[in-house]
């Protein structure tokens, strides 16, 4: 557990203040994010069943919460890591056509997050994903995609600091790109996570390209991602230098889903050719699932980044080890 306890942090508006903010935040930035993207807000499911190999397996270490159910004596439900794969089904299922989309409400519990000012087991985001053709499967699409989210934080940001004035934390102009190989070639000698913090403190707002593949001269991944989802060389981070904290924030993780070769591939490169038979794989190694682009957006995140707050426990109800408890009391970091 790491924990940042900036100097002299005082917070600007009182619990109930910074509760109403926060629902003037979501409200607001799922509409223009819906506006900008063409989205339409569908219904999510919390949990799925383990062997539709629907939920997202992230590093694949962590473990999901699972449980089993009366009803359906025999199967493992699990509760959503994210709903990266779900959503690409649910576009098929519910009859969106090209260039159309949905976005979701998602709730998570990451039982095993490092904990920290950013990190809490308890994950809320907007999970979207949109139908893009075959060809539109390239940089240039995945860069106008970041741009129109990233107009969506600007647009709620003026708004957020209407309404409340002195306590929005201002956010660059614009949003630069750069992918993790040039990073590695930029800081050899760094570790990922200092290059990410090298970059945004340069740059302010930069999207990170190219997550999950080995870089040439560490032989690592820049980090994990799962094989089954994104296309490794076609995904990235929205990441905000958050001076506050001295640090790095991420918002939003994104990226064009597989196709049936880069799937084949990753499932080869991460060893798990076996999910190849599980029913949403099948589907789409079968060609049966659109083309699609999609991501999440970080609720509590994009509420501390906006509100300038010391934490994220100050923006959402969640569990925290004592010791982290009584260290933000003591620097007036009041975690709900």
């Amino acid at each position: 557990m790491t924990l940042i306890l900036p100097k002299d942090y005082r917070p600007t508006l009182t619990v109930r203040d910074t509760e109403a903010a926060i629902v003037f935040i979501r409200e607001t930035f799922q509409d223009k994010l819906a506006e900008n993207m063409d989205l339409q807000r569908m219904s999510a499911p919390m949990f799925v069943e383990k062997a539709t190999g629907l939920n997202d397996n992230l590093n694949g270490v962590e473990r999901p919460v699972a449980f089993d159910m009366k009803a359906i004596p025999g199967d493992t439900i699990e509760v959503v890591h994210s709903l990266a794969k779900w959503k690409r089904l649910a576009l098929k299922r519910y009859g969106f056509g090209m260039h159309q989309g949905l976005y979701t409400n998602m709730n998570a519990i990451r039982r095993d997050e490092d904990l920290d000012n950013f990190h809490s087991i308890y994950v809320d985001q907007w999970d979207w994903e949109k139908v893009i053709a075959k060809e539109e499967r390239n940089t240039d699409t995945l860069e106008v995609t970041v741009n129109k989210i990233f107009k969506a934080i600007k647009e709620t940001e003026k708004l957020v600091e209407a309404r409340y004035p002195g306590s929005t934390y201002r956010l660059p102009d614009h949003v630069s790109f750069i992918t993790t190989q040039e990073l590695e070639d930029r800081w050899p000698e760094l570790s990922p996570e200092e290059r990410e913090d090298k970059i945004a403190k340069e740059e302010k707002a930069i999207f990170i390209m190219k997550i999950g593949d080995k870089l040439k001269r560490s032989g690592e991944p820049h980090d994990g991602r799962a094989p089954d989802y994104d296309d490794w060389q076609l995904n990235g981070d929205l990441v905000f230098w958050y001076e506050p904290l001295g640090s790095k924030i991420e918002i939003s993780s994104m990226g064009i889903r597989v196709s049936e070769d880069s799937l084949r591939e990753q499932l080869k490169k991460a060893h798990c050719e076996d999910r190849a038979e599980l029913p949403f794989h099948k589907m789409l190694l079968e060609g049966k699932l659109p083309y699609t682009i999609g991501g999440g957006i970080g609720q509590s995140r994009l509420c501390m980044l906006l509100l300038g707050k010391a934490h994220i426990g100050e923006v959402q109800a969640s569990i925290w080890p004592e010791d982290m408890v009584e260290k933000c009391e003591e620097d007036h970091i009041k975690l709900l």
